[in-house]
């Protein structure tokens, strides 16, 4: 039987998506409830699979304010074994999201760098790639909600 989530697992999946890093201790005083408690339920929600993982985000040590971002969209010469691309494109750091799409285009690409420049260098890189037919770029000019 599937387990169904209630309110106090929605407030204590909110508050750890705000800040994964927070204590047990505190976080049951955000939910009302006891630290073994906080623990054994996020327990639950670790096997249930409503938590799948933690991740950390590493950086250089710069804001995320001065960071430059760019979306690109990529069409390949064959959407069904364009495989070697998505490989390529798995080793750019830079790269921090790849979608497949349906529609014109085959893949969405966000870059994100501290330099402007280092996004055309990705791009030529990209747009040189043997599976790779076509791009267009796009910069973004501020980002207003972030996940």
């Amino acid at each position: 039987m599937k387990y169904l989530l209630d309110r106090i697992d929605e407030q204590i999946l909110a508050e750890l998506k705000a800040n994964a890093r927070i204590s047990h201790a505190d976080l049951s005083a955000k939910v009302n409830l006891s630290r073994n408690a906080v623990r054994v339920r996020i327990e639950r929600l670790e096997r249930e699979g409503f938590i799948k993982g933690y991740t950390i985000v590493t950086g250089d040590g710069r804001s995320k304010e001065h960071l430059t971002t760019a979306l690109m969209f990529v069409y390949r010469h064959d959407r069904m074994r364009g495989g070697d691309v998505l490989q390529a494109l798995r080793k750019i750091p830079e790269v921090v999201a790849c979608d497949v799409m349906t529609g014109d285009f085959d893949l969405l690409v966000r870059v994100e760098s501290a330099e402007a420049d280092r996004i055309r260098q990705i791009w030529q890189q990209i747009a040189e790639m043997p599976g790779v037919r076509d791009t267009l770029t796009a910069f973004a000019l501020s980002s207003v909600i972030r996940k």
